[in-house]
């Protein structure tokens, strides 16, 4: 996982042949003016999905991983936390191809937590999941809008 800047995205180019055309996007393009669902940025490997998130708290966030798509979360219109855990500590769950997602279980339950660790993101910031990366993305208390770039591995 790596969480910075959007104005500092250039510095991870080299992690992932299709970065640069996510650096170029982010340089030119304003998320606020994006619509809500799925914008192509390069064919099926690299997209952005705009959403409006409604509020959710830990108990109601699913922590999730993909296999073939790198997240890169990137709120737009407010603060959001996120869970963050070791894919491999998270519970085995059925991995559903067709989305490319595999959802772990709830954030926080009467079982404890799953996530090691939580942090905030703001708008003007964004964090990078890799397939190692269990995510419980978009807690939030009042929602958000937000982005969601994928990027074929």
């Amino acid at each position: 996982m790596i969480i910075d800047s959007v104005a500092m995205f250039d510095r991870y180019v080299g992690l992932n042949k299709l970065f640069s055309v996510v650096a170029e996007f982010l340089r030119h393009t304003d998320l606020s003016t994006l619509p809500v669902g799925k914008t192509t940025i390069q064919g099926d490997d690299v997209f952005i999905n705009i959403q409006e998130a409604a509020p959710k708290a830990r108990t109601e966030t699913l922590f999730e991983t993909h296999r073939r798509m790198i997240d890169i979360q990137v709120p737009i219109s407010d603060t959001e936390e996120h869970g963050w855990a070791p894919a491999d500590l998270l519970p085995a769950a059925d991995y559903d191809e067709a989305i490319d997602m595999t959802l772990h279980g709830y954030a926080e339950s009467d079982n404890g937590s799953l996530a090691t660790t939580y942090f905030t993101l703001c708008p003007g910031q964004f964090a990078i999941y890799f397939p190692s990366d269990g995510h419980a993305p978009a807690i939030t208390p009042t929602g958000l809008r937000k982005g969601i770039i994928k990027v074929r591995i």
